[in-house]
């Protein structure tokens, strides 16, 4: 009793304990988990910025758009820089309509399919840029308490055949080697937990800016296929 009691005594159970003492493969385990949960909060951070970002900058542009300023003054002070957002797919289609005046346009279908082109490539590769890294939340949620629970049985095994060479049943025995392998599902756990919540919330708040996007872009067209109908009716019936 009194060595059992030694044993128990003397045995260091720290985290950082428990991780020196695990076998190479749990420690390979967890230092993935480790690296995998920096990477969840870095994409966290990245995207809450990120989407904070371009609400603000939805807000501006469409008060700026709906303020009754000149589609053509609006598009000369945003075509000579970067854009993103409804400011991108504004641009896109100006870029359209005026390039197939200057040349003369003369279908009012064929230019409107050219516009509702340019935007949707557009709204695509600002669709693609919001989700963008959001499958590795969800690779991390989904693959972190699996690759945990794998070192978590690499570990117990580990700890058994100790045992088994130790012919020894002792608590102060037994203990640290299943503490250091249920350390790594632990570790898992942390990884996958947060990135699974971050995954729900982030990919319901870039649908609604995908949304937000897409009835821009209708309501642009509309607002553009007018415009094409006051503009060549007039040139169609002088002709």
């Amino acid at each position: 009793m009194e060595q059992v009691g030694l044993a128990a005594a003397t045995t260091d159970v720290s985290l950082w304990s428990l991780f020196m003492q695990a076998g190479i493969v749990v420690k390979l385990v967890m230092l993935g988990l480790i690296a995998a949960s920096v990477w969840t909060w870095a994409i966290v951070i990245d995207k809450y910025l990120a989407y904070g970002r371009a609400r603000r900058q939805f807000d501006k542009f469409e008060q700026v758009f709906w303020s009754g300023q000149s589609l053509e003054e609006l598009y000369r002070s945003l075509s000579e820089r970067s854009n993103t957002g409804l400011a991108a797919i504004f641009v896109a289609a100006m870029r359209e309509w005026k390039k197939s005046f200057e040349r003369g346009a003369r279908s009012p279908i064929g230019l409107q399919m050219r516009i509702d082109r340019a935007m949707d490539v557009t709204l695509a590769r600002e669709t693609e840029f919001l989700g963008a890294r959001l499958g590795s939340l969800a690779t991390i949620g989904s693959a972190g308490p699996f690759i945990g629970l794998f070192g978590t049985v690499v570990g117990i095994m580990t700890s058994f055949q100790a045992i088994a060479g130790s012919k020894s049943t002792n608590l102060a025995v037994v203990a640290p080697g299943i503490a250091e392998a249920l350390l790594a599902t632990a570790i898992g756990l942390v990884a996958a937990i947060p990135a699974v919540i971050a995954y729900n919330k982030f990919s319901a708040d870039a649908s609604k800016l995908s949304g937000r996007m897409e009835g821009f872009a209708d309501e642009f067209s509309a607002i553009l296929s007018r415009q094409i109908d006051e503009k060549l009716q007039p040139r169609a019936a002088a002709q």
